[in-house]
């Protein structure tokens, strides 16, 4: 990770250093070769010159590859034609080369290098006055063909490893996002339907607090309940996002009592029917967050209402269950952040939930798939 941090924040130190390596192996080389090359003028102050203004061009190789691969292999076929001392500034095309081929691509570099081949066999034509076929013209053939080989399946390796990072990087986006409203339906869950009941409770003490003090009271306790209740959760998930460990006590249908009751306190009758059976964790818990957004929503928003149907049927794979009241509702619900928790929950494990009103109140139908039942 550090040394990609490292390249990205200073790219042209590694060009920096790749040019001075190639330099000082050509210069290196060039004049070592030149003690052993009978007939070879000796390596002077303006062939150093030649030889490091051929290697130098290769700093800029990435901003200008085809510029740069024309004139390095200009610059070395010239070096080669003079009395200079032979030596290894070949290379430097090579690698000119094989930057234009990852860069732009095996079309350019091969229309590139055919062109440089044509133009070499011209000018030697006109400088012999014969065109021969050397073993010298068949390694060019090959070395621009191998060149442009390797330039090309790096070229491609390097394609499909950006793509693997370019989705990995996506994924932990999706992911990210995801467990984001994951936290945001739990706050929200918890939050609104304690608040919920708190509402209705301190309505309750206001109302009855000079007429019926012990009632009042009650409500008090009530409430108490609901905050502590309410900061419990809470601050287990915020512990989550803390830690980010899922160490937070998941919502289960075992607590449909405990639900009830908080709800019953609230003034309305609670009417159970049927039964949920053992379920998948992540099924039990998104049914609890339906059912309790669901009542959340009863004490809430529907008027005059005083009994609540809770109907849970197990068939045909699924889990259907059915939240009904009897509030004097008459207009379809705005699609709030409780609604779109409650399908987001159900579509995140292929079920699916639908809310409207019906004749006599409003109800809520959610269908979870139950895996391992036919």
């Amino acid at each position: 990770m550090r040394p990609e941090w490292w390249q990205r924040r200073n790219p042209w130190v590694g060009r920096v250093v790749r040019t001075v390596l190639i330099l000082g192996f050509v210069l290196g080389v060039t004049t070592s070769a030149s003690h052993w090359q009978h007939g070879a003028h000796p390596l002077t102050l303006a062939g150093y010159a030649w030889l490091a203004a051929t290697v130098l061009t290769l700093l800029v190789v990435h901003r200008f590859p085809l510029t740069v691969f024309l004139l390095t292999v200009t610059s070395a076929y010239l070096y080669y034609a003079s009395a200079f001392p032979g030596g290894p500034v070949i290379i430097v095309p090579t690698i000119a080369l094989f930057m234009l081929t990852r860069l732009r691509g095996p079309l350019t570099a091969g229309i590139t290098g055919a062109a440089v081949l044509i133009a070499g066999y011209t000018a030697f034509f006109i400088r012999r006055g014969a065109l021969e076929i050397t073993a010298g013209s068949g390694l060019a053939l090959v070395w621009i063909a191998a060149v442009i080989g390797v330039g090309t399946a790096v070229r491609y390796q390097w394609a499909a490893v950006q793509a693997r990072r370019e989705q990995a990087t996506e994924h932990r986006h999706r992911m990210a996002e995801q467990e984001r409203l994951r936290i945001a339906r739990e706050v929200h869950d918890v939050v609104a339907h304690s608040l919920a009941m708190i509402n209705v409770q301190a309505g309750v003490a206001a109302h009855v607090a000079d007429r019926r003090p012990e009632q009042a009271k009650e409500a008090l306790l009530n409430i108490k309940e609901a905050s502590a209740s309410a900061l419990k959760d809470l601050r287990a998930t915020l512990a989550v996002l803390r830690s980010g460990e899922d160490k937070a006590p998941a919502p289960s249908l075992a607590h449909l009592n405990e639900l009830v009751c908080h709800v019953e306190a609230a003034g309305l009758d609670i009417r159970v029917q049927g039964g949920p059976g053992e379920l998948p964790a992540p099924v039990d818990g998104a049914a609890y967050r339906i059912l309790q957004e669901s009542l959340t929503n009863v004490v809430r928003h529907a008027e005059a209402a005083t009994t609540v149907d809770v109907r849970f049927e197990r068939r045909a794979g699924a889990l259907r269950m059915t939240v009904r009241d009897d509030g004097r509702t008459t207009a379809e619900p705005t699609p709030g952040h409780g609604l779109r928790g409650m399908c987001e929950r159900a579509a995140a494990l292929g079920g699916q939930v639908t809310a409207g009103v019906v004749a006599g109140g409003f109800e809520v139908r959610a269908e979870l798939p139950v895996e391992g039942e036919a």
